[in-house]
């Protein structure tokens, strides 16, 4: 089969929307991700960015509206058929096994994707090819020497690293977080961005992040939601010198951003 069209966004939204009673979360939305794209969702608490990342990625259906995965219409599929589309995401709560290793954690996550099925009184080793990709992919992001720990003993920040190592195992085209730096100290943040950073190019990342730090080092462009609507949308600088989105959402931040750095917003 072809892969897919570069051309052709990994991710359209057409005038989305869901509502929950008389409340509407997310109102028309419209947002476009192309393949290699690093996009934010920002905005105040209750703004409906996890909202719309639920509807994209098919924890919850849409009011109205279309998603659209690398051109084929997804607006009704449950969440496990859009990771066929290349769709991937993590949580603002982690969903990691705590008694579990490092290492078995990514087999888990490897196995997921395979036609093997999981035998639970099967030692995790004898899945010999899960095995040595699991290995692979840990060495690849670090945690080579934390792959035998219990998951429950690891840090706050290395957790992280690990959702988006599992996040990774199906090969995804787009991978969305939300709110990957939610709860780390500023290295811990910063060492989450350098991982992130250092991915394949031409994986697009779609992320919720409530600090403007994050999201300024990571994404190209810039979509800001209020009351369950976009209010801009484009490219990073674009979106920081709009005086609206200073007053309202970015001020302190860029405040901050600006005595930290000494840059000029």
């Amino acid at each position: 089969m072809p892969g897919p069209d570069a051309a052709e966004p990994i991710l359209r939204c057409e005038k989305l929307s869901r509502s929950f009673g008389g409340l509407q979360a997310v109102c028309d939305v419209d947002l476009v991700l192309m393949h290699g794209e690093r996009r934010s969702v920002i905005g105040p608490n209750g703004a409906g960015k996890t909202t719309l990342f639920n509807v994209v990625s098919g924890e919850l259906g849409a009011t109205s509206g279309k998603v659209f995965l690398n051109g084929k219409d997804v607006t009704g599929q449950p969440s496990y058929r859009r990771v066929e589309h290349g769709f991937a995401r993590t949580f603002q709560i982690n969903n990691l096994f705590p008694t579990m290793t490092v290492l078995e954690n990514v087999v888990i996550a490897l196995l997921g994707h395979q036609s093997a099925r999981f035998v639970c009184w099967k030692p995790m080793s004898s899945y010999k090819t899960l095995h040595h990709r699991a290995n692979e992919i840990i060495e690849q992001f670090g945690l080579s020497h934390l792959k035998n720990e219990l998951v429950s003993s690891l840090s706050y920040g290395d957790c992280r690293v690990l959702e988006v190592v599992l996040g990774l195992s199906s090969n995804p085209s787009l991978l969305a977080l939300d709110e990957p730096s939610s709860g780390l100290s500023s290295a811990e943040a910063g060492r989450l961005v350098e991982v992130l950073q250092s991915l394949d190019p031409s994986l697009a990342l779609l992320v919720i992040e409530h600090d403007m730090r994050v999201a300024f080092e990571l994404t190209q462009t810039m979509t800001v939601m209020c009351e369950g609507r976009v209010v801009a949308d484009g490219l990073v600088e674009d979106v920081r010198n709009n005086p609206r989105v200073r007053e309202i959402y970015l001020g302190t931040c860029v405040s901050d951003e600006k005595s930290q750095r000494g840059a000029t917003p």
